[in-house]
Formats: C-alpha cells, structure tokens, sequence
C-alpha cells in the first residue's frame, strides 16, 4: 500500500495520502510519557509518543472535541478513522458542565466514552476571543461567560487545576494569545506575560505519572520575539512545546516563517504542536518545516457546512452543480460517507439543512485528515516526503470535474 499508483482520470502519480493505512501498526503503549522519533526526510519527521492511554504516531492530527464531543462524530467513529487523541477545551468544559462535574464523574476520558489520550488547551485563546469584558492583568482574566454572563477568574494556577480535574493526559500552560496583526510592542508585552505564566503553570502542574504539559511560544509576527520565547520555554522543560499565537488572521507565509524562525530553537527530542492549524495545505507545508502535532475545527465546522475536502481538493456541496451528479466524492475511499453516498444526495442534504447531511461531511473531513497525515507519515518513513508533497499538491490543483 506505500507504493505509488496511477490515477483513473489524470495519470497523477499519488502517493499514501490519497489511501486509507487501515493496517498502520501501533507502538506499544508506555507508563511514562516519551517522544520518539522514528524517521526524517527534510525537517520532517515521523515517530510516536507513549503514554499510558495509548500511542500518538507523529504527525498527528487531533480532531477537535471542544466540549467534550467531536461535533457530529460517535467516539467509536473517530477512533475508526485512525485518531490516537483528540482535544477537549478548558475554557468550554469549565463553564459547561463544570470541571469539578466532570471529575465527580470519573474524568473526562470516561464522561465522553474515549479512552485514549486527550490533549486540553488551556482556555486562553478562548478567553480572548469569546468571553465578554474581559479584564487581564498579571494574575490572570477576569470575564464574563459568553454563555450566560457569569463571572469567572481564570489564572494559570487555575487553568492546570481544571485540566487536573478533567484528567487530561497532555495539558496546556495557560497563555495570551493576540491576534494578528498587532503592534511589535503588544506582541512583546503578551509573550512576556506567556513566560511569567509559564512558569507558574509548570510550577503547578499536578499530573498523574504518565501525564505530561506543553509550554507554549508567543511572540506575534516578530522573528527575535519568538526565538526569546522558545529558548525561555526549553529552559523549562516542559514535555513539548507547541507554537501559539497563529492562523489568527496572518497571511500563510507568515505563519510558515514563523515555524522556520522557531524551528531550530526547539528541543529535537520533544514534540512540536502547531496549535489551532489548520488547512490540509497548512498541515503538509506545516511539517515540511519539522511539525509533529496540529488540531482545528476546520474539517468539523467546513463539513456542518457543507465542504468536503477530499484527494482532488475541496468539494462545496451548496453548488447547483453537484444537484444531478450521482457520483459518490470518491469511489476509491475508505470512508462509506465519501463512497457510498451520490453528490447528488449530498447536495439534497446540505440545501436541506439535514443532520445527517452534516454528519456525513463531517465524516468525509475528519478521514481525509487522518488520511493526509498517514499518507506523510510512510512517506517520511520511505524517504519519499518532497515527492509525496508535491503529487498531492498537484492532485488538489487538478481537481475532479
């Protein structure tokens, strides 16, 4: 299944990331948590974390499971489609049901019927952007709940108390993150605060054996900024570091130049996670540049409404061409959504606003996503990564109609 195969249609060469790796073994479990690099080609690489839940092969996306559900996914469905972990978010969870509910219920792992590793960020971002007369100052945010208004103090301390609770296995420091463009001077005030709150997450940090927390680099746009912030983080050891603070309103190259300016100032031996990316082109370029780890809502939020991506690119469902097409999205995939269902039919659903239309989408996002990054995984393995990039690329260019 590594080796290439001509397309029907075009001729293309493809590579693994247009199939399914059902059989992609899995490393063996560890009680520790451990990063291990199995294979490079370029700056990137492919190995594996270990931890007692379970194994994370590297570059791994994780489904986005914000308050404590993946939107319109079963559990069992995610897992089938090649997921090793997925994130829950402090932020939701802690307004919604309430992380001491969660804990009184046997833990995150168990309250949402997932028992492999979970990854929680640290409800910064979400502060920022969703919560209502927020008030920073260096202990933490003051803000309202943009559920019900109620007031809440959210502070690093805090933060990793809540992700203690939920029982996550890799949890977040709690950090600003600024959008994009913003002033040098900003971009500096909110990475020094990140570092102060850093080390107060760390120093806080009360995870179980097998447990582990990120730090978090900040730094806004500004190349020196980041490098100051990613020697500081490595200083601290922490179990990875994950890169913050993009895909917040910059233009691609910008979020790739950042990657490459921060690249090199990161341990070699822990895992690096791009947080909150991104586009299937993002993810690839991602870790050409040596990114193991990514999360976002897009293939959720882009399935509910109505976008498929797939091996010949994005698919918007809305269109009125797609009304009398009876072909399927893709009869070679794995994915019974992507082969077994008629554009048509599709199209019927998405202009219907019916749940299952968005279920289906949904499905066909989040197998693509694991297909993508199985796809890169054997390709790094074999050596073959620049030519694998380059082949997928040129199917998104060509399309299928």
């Amino acid at each position: 299944m590594h080796s290439r195969f001509l397309t029907r249609k075009t001729g293309v060469r493809r590579f693994a990331a247009n199939v399914r790796f059902t059989h992609e073994p899995l490393v063996t479990s560890s009680d520790r948590f451990s990063f291990t690099v199995n294979g490079r080609d370029g700056a990137a690489r492919t190995g594996a974390i270990s931890m007692p839940r379970g194994n994370i092969r590297t570059p791994a996306f994780m489904p986005v499971g914000t308050a404590g559900t993946v939107k319109a996914m079963y559990m069992d469905q995610v897992r089938e489609l090649g997921a090793d972990v997925v994130l829950g978010n402090t932020y939701h969870l802690m307004l919604r049901p309430g992380a001491e509910r969660v804990a009184d219920l046997g833990g995150l792992h168990k309250f949402m019927n997932w028992p492999h590793p979970i990854l929680t960020d640290s409800g910064g971002f979400q502060v920022m952007s969703l919560s209502k007369l927020r008030k920073l100052d260096e202990n933490g945010v003051t803000f309202q709940s943009h559920i019900d208004g109620a007031r809440h103090v959210l502070t690093p301390e805090r933060s990793m108390e809540i992700q203690a609770l939920l029982g996550s296995d890799i949890q977040m420091q709690f950090d600003e993150c600024v959008k994009l463009p913003c002033s040098d001077e900003e971009a500096e005030r909110a990475m020094r605060l990140s570092l102060r709150w850093a080390e107060r997450s760390r120093k806080s940090f009360a995870g179980k054996p097998g447990q582990t927390t990120f730090g978090i680099v900040q730094g806004g746009a500004v190349p020196a900024l980041r490098i100051e912030s990613a020697k500081a983080l490595a200083d601290m050891d922490f179990g990875g570091l994950a890169i913050g603070g993009l895909a917040v309103g910059e233009p691609q190259d910008i979020m790739l130049q950042m990657i490459e300016v921060v690249e090199p100032h990161l341990p070699q031996d822990k895992p690096r996670y791009l947080m909150g990316v991104g586009t299937p082109d993002d993810l690839i370029e991602a870790v050409s540049r040596g990114v193991d780890m990514f999360d976002c809502v897009m293939p959720t939020r882009a399935g509910r409404h109505g976008l498929a991506y797939s091996r010949f690119g994005k698919i918007n469902l809305r269109n009125a061409k797609h009304s009398n097409d009876p072909r399927p999205l893709d009869p070679e995939s794995n994915c019974p959504a992507a082969r077994d269902y008629s554009r048509a039919y599709l199209h019927h659903l998405v202009r219907s606003e019916e749940i299952l239309g968005m279920m289906l989408l949904t499905w066909v996002n989040l197998a693509y996503y694991q297909e993508l990054m199985s796809g890169m995984r054997a390709a790094i393995a074999e050596a073959h990564f620049t030519d694998f990039k380059q082949q997928t690329k040129l199917a998104w260019a060509l399309g299928d109609v």
